[in-house]
C-alpha cells in the first residue's frame, strides 16, 4: 500500500481516522499520505464568493482546522501532503480519489457539519457508495 488518502475536516472523528493512518503506516513504511480537506462552498453562495476574494485566508483557516491531524502524521514520520479542495465535500473527495488512483481512502464517520448530514445524508455514506477504492470509515 503506497498511496493512502485521508479525508479530514478537523473533527474528532477525522482525528481518529488520522490515528488509524498512523497505525497503518507502521506496517507500510513506504506509504505516502495525501490529506484531503474541502472548503464546503456548496451550502452558501457567500462562501463561494469569499473563496474567490480571499483564497489565502480560507486556506489558512482550513489548515488550522486540520493542524492536529498534520501534527500526528509529522510525529509518526509519515510523508504527507495536503490538498485543499473547494465545493461539495463528497463529490470533491470522490473525484480526487478517482483521478489520483488511491490505494485506500480513510475518513471519519461524522464531520463538522451535522445539519448537512441530517438533510442531505452522510458524506461518508456517499463516498462509500461511489469510491472506486477501498474505504475505511473510522468512528
Amino acid at each position: 500500500m503506497k498511496q493512502v488518502f485521508l479525508a479530514s475536516d478537523g473533527s474528532t472523528h477525522a482525528l481518529n481516522a488520522a490515528k488509524e493512518v498512523v497505525k497503518l503506516g507502521e506496517g507500510f513504511p513506504e506509504m505516502k499520505v495525501t490529506v484531503i480537506t474541502v472548503i464546503d462552498t456548496s451550502e452558501i453562495k457567500s462562501a463561494a464568493l469569499d473563496f474567490k476574494s480571499d483564497r489565502d485566508l480560507l486556506h489558512l483557516k482550513r489548515l488550522q482546522k486540520i493542524e492536529k491531524t498534520l501534527h500526528l502524521l509529522k510525529e509518526a514520520n509519515i510523508p504527507h501532503k495536503v490538498e485543499i479542495l473547494q465545493g461539495n465535500p463528497a463529490e470533491n473527495i470522490i473525484q480526487y480519489v478517482v483521478e489520483n488512483h488511491a490505494d485506500m481512502l480513510i475518513l471519519g464517520n461524522r464531520g463538522l457539519n451535522s445539519l448537512q448530514e441530517m438533510v442531505l445524508g452522510s458524506i461518508s455514506h456517499k463516498i462509500i457508495k461511489q469510491a472506486d477504492c477501498p474505504v475505511l470509515v473510522v468512528k
